[in-house]
């Protein structure tokens, strides 16, 4: 059983506890009470309460369960005639939307269209009603809440009295916290209720509130807000959230790699999702109420959002004795006062778990290494004939998953729009269906190659009976490190499966989607055309820079780093490795037009071609170096065809004087990587 932290020991001894179920907690999908986690709560807070434990709840689901009574009564003060015309699909609901018109009987010649309209206007909308067209549907949920508290109430009192508990309903304004005087009756009402050992139910009075717009001004917008200005205000040690999720996760808990977040610091940032169908609030509600719970100079120490549908969630943070033999890691996130011991012990977990965390890290870059080794001996052993088909199958898999692959690539697009990345990088980042299939091209090209293994390049006889042959072989496991072009990932891998070598590859995070997608599709591919042999490990996709880190210390497994990037990264690999490393110099790509070159259609066509082909390649033409002879020659007409195809060039200090330019070049050495050149 793994030992329990320190931080969360220290929940255990609240001696005043505040919960609060969120209408996705307390409702099924459909708006039905769900009795299951209703009884879980129930029964969790009937431990804590007999452990002597005081308890406040905040619970959400009266405009939900309302909804359905006056839907319900809706049908039942319709006159047969109506029911035939409206037939089995009415949506009370949208009575919100009617309009507001008069009490008048409807005629014969009105539509069903119109006979719904006016049916559900008298119903719901009556006359005497002041209210907007603007504010019908705050007023009808308005409606729902004061019919559903009592419902709501009555199951709550059903499921605690069987605990032998006693609850009482506390409905409150926004008003009520700032009357001085509602303040101090609310003060003695609930400090009243918990010494009698009464369970206070808190919700807001949304029949007087209406649901209407807040604005940042107001103290509560949510039954979240509500549930941290009470916690606050009622000197709660411990305030739970349930929620429909496991806790804040470090991004939209749809997204894989999505990390629950055991604890929230005030500097944290995340990703936030979709808020459920149900209720008001959502993730960010929930944290900024979690921060609110907990600010400095508040009572509650501590604040945890957890999952509602764990139906032992409670009894896991606040039971006096731990129980870890169902859980592994810590349920929900915790926040907790800036500032506080609570605080710093807990950013003390986090810094031990990061280093527990960085040796797991290095365990799986050396697995990972290992599997590619291990999959590369098998793939040397191969004929070329079946290393063959293993390229085919990828070709084949490219072209018939294009759908799957550019849909992730979407994804990177949209981001990379959202985050602003330059048009250079969305260049060289953007997939197409030229490109997939002039991939797939490619790899068929080099599958149709003689096998480049085994290969005999040169052979001398050094003494009698002593041969020295230099014969090609694998070099091994290659990791390579490529930038956001996941148009890189199927050509280093067909030459790498050509050649017999295991593959380590870390791409970009621009193209985290497209890379991983593309990386499944080759896998699925290796499996297939080998017919098995080989197995999709022998291509590893490399996603975190920890990782990269720990595999640069893996000098005994890989065989070779190739890093493509800039002469910084370079750099940092040759430093920071004792693996071979195959650096490269900077992308900057230059054409020479020599004074013998005579034929400026021709030069033109070479010249317009290296630069616009493909601008953010990196042996796109960066720099055109030209004779000096070639200034009364074809120099002007090489560079108004430039020009002509949208090339902006500039100008080194030799072709300013000579007028061959008007924009001088900042440096004479630059990989532009779009439309611009020197």
């Amino acid at each position: 059983m793994p030992k329990e932290l320190e931080s969360r020991r220290a929940l255990r001894n609240a001696r005043r506890v505040l919960i609060k179920a969120g209408t996705s907690v307390v409702a099924n999908d459909d708006g039905r009470p769900s009795l299951t986690r209703l009884g879980s709560i129930c029964e969790q807070i009937a431990e804590l309460h007999r452990n002597g434990v005081q308890i406040i709840m905040v619970s959400s689901g009266a405009t939900g369960m309302g909804k359905r009574l006056m839907r319900k009564h809706g049908r039942m003060n319709m006159t047969m005639a109506e029911v035939a015309s409206f037939g089995e699909n009415i949506d009370i609901d949208q009575l919100s939307n009617a309009d507001q018109g008069g009490g008048a009987q409807r005629t014969r010649s009105e539509s069903g269209d119109a006979m719904s309209e006016r049916f559900f206007s008298e119903v719901v909308n009556a006359n005497e009603r002041p209210h907007s067209m603007h504010n019908a549907k705050k007023t009808y949920d308005s409606a729902c809440a004061a019919a559903g508290q009592f419902e709501m109430m009555n199951l709550y009192n059903a499921l605690f009295s069987q605990m032998e508990i006693s609850a009482a309903q506390v409905l409150l304004t926004e008003g009520d916290f700032r009357n001085q005087d509602h303040l101090s009756n609310l003060h003695y009402s609930i400090e009243r209720l918990l010494n009698l050992g009464i369970i206070p139910i808190v919700n807001e009075n949304d029949a007087i509130s209406a649901n209407r717009g807040y604005t940042e001004g107001d103290l509560f917008s949510d039954n979240d807000s509500l549930a941290a200005l009470c916690a606050r205000s009622f000197a709660c040690d411990l305030c739970i959230l349930l929620t429909d999720v496991d806790g804040v996760f470090d991004r939209p808990p749809s997204e894989k790699g999505a990390k629950l977040l055991s604890f929230y610091s005030q500097e944290q940032s995340v990703g936030i999702g979709e808020k459920s169908k149900h209720g008001r609030g959502g993730m960010a509600s929930k944290i900024s109420a979690a921060q609110s719970a907990v600010k400095p100079g508040s009572k509650t120490r501590a604040c945890v959002v957890v999952s509602g549908t764990d139906l032992n969630a409670i009894r896991s943070l606040t039971s006096k004795a731990y129980d870890g033999t169902d859980q592994d890691e810590p349920k929900g996130t915790l926040f907790a006062t800036p500032g506080s011991p609570l605080e710093q012990q807990a950013l003390k977990e986090i810094a031990a778990a990061k280093l527990n965390s960085e040796v797991s890290i290095s365990e799986d870059a050396r697995k990972m290494a290992t599997a590619s080794r291990d999959e590369a001996r098998k793939l040397q052993s191969l004929p070329h004939s079946e290393r063959k088909a293993i390229l085919y199958a990828v070709a084949d898999a490219l072209e018939a998953q294009k759908d799957t692959l550019l849909k992730a690539n979407a994804i990177d697009l949209e981001n990379a729009e959202k985050d602003g990345t330059s048009t250079q990088l969305v260049s060289r980042l953007k997939l197409t269906d030229s490109k997939l299939a002039t991939l797939s091209s490619g790899i068929r090209q080099i599958a149709d190659q003689s096998d480049p293994l085994g290969v005999v390049k040169a052979k001398r006889e050094v003494a009698d009976g002593l041969t020295l042959s230099q014969i090609t072989v694998p070099i091994g496991v290659l990791m390579i490190i490529f930038e956001s072009r996941p148009d890189s990932m199927p050509q280093i891998s067909a030459l790498a499966l050509a050649s017999g070598n295991g593959l380590l590859l870390k791409g970009g995070k621009e193209a985290a989607h497209s890379n991983e997608a593309i990386h499944k599709v080759i896998g699925d591919a290796v499996e297939a055309g080998s017919g098995g042999k080989i197995k999709r490990d022998i291509i590893a996709l490399v996603t975190s820079r920890g990782q990269v880190a720990d595999m640069l210390k893996l000098d005994d497994v890989v065989d070779l780093v190739i890093p493509r990037g800039s002469n910084a990264l370079v750099s940092y690999i040759k430093a920071n490795t004792r693996i071979p490393v195959l650096g490269h110099a900077d992308g900057v790509c230059h054409v020479y037009v020599d004074k013998s070159a005579n034929d400026a259609a021709v030069i033109s066509k070479i010249v317009v071609d290296a630069k616009t082909d493909y601008p953010s390649a990196c042996n796109a033409m960066e720099t055109l170096l030209l004779h000096k002879d070639t200034l009364q020659t074809v120099a002007m007409p090489v560079l108004m065809n430039l020009r002509a195809s949208g090339v902006k060039v500039l100008g080194g200090p030799k072709a300013m004087s000579s007028g061959l330019c008007d924009v001088p070049a900042k440096e004479m050495k630059c990989e532009y990587g779009d439309l611009t050149c020197m």
